[in-house]
Formats: structure tokens, C-alpha cells, sequence
């Protein structure tokens, strides 16, 4: 595809154990180890969207390791 050229396909947003984001063709088999969390529509819909909610880019383990890290500092 063009870069100057609109881009009217339908995407879906995805995502995978470790609540990393990304989007996908609608339509298209998703790779293992990640889903579909119900946003769909154009690219820039849905890469909104993913602007909107992915707010902590770290992994979820890596999150969840901090977490637990602090708290055994702090008792």
C-alpha cells in the first residue's frame, strides 16, 4: 500500500497475556497467545483507542514483579 494512500480497511484491536496492544485485519486469523478485546473500525479509530487505554506500556509481569517488589519494601 501507498503511504499517501487511504487506508479503508476494517482493523480489530488486539491484545496479548501481557496486555501489550497492537491491531489486526478484520477478517484475518489471530496469532496465538493474543485476542481480540472488542474495539473495531479504521486504523486510526482503532489506534486511537489503543492511545486511550494503554496507558503503562511495561508488560503486565513486569508491572505485577514492581508491584510486588515495592510492597516487600514497604512492609
Amino acid at each position: 500500500m501507498n503511504e499517501g494512500a487511504e487506508d479503508n480497511q476494517a482493523y480489530s484491536v488486539v491484545a496479548n497475556d501481557e496486555e501489550q496492544y497492537s491491531i489486526w485485519l478484520d477478517g484475518r486469523s489471530l496469532p496465538a497467545g493474543w485476542k481480540a478485546v472488542g474495539k473495531a473500525g479504521s486504523k486510526s479509530d482503532c489506534l486511537d483507542y489503543i492511545a486511550e487505554v494503554w496507558t503503562d506500556m511495561r508488560p503486565k509481569s513486569l508491572r505485577q514483579s514492581m508491584d510486588a517488589r515495592d510492597l516487600s519494601a514497604a512492609g
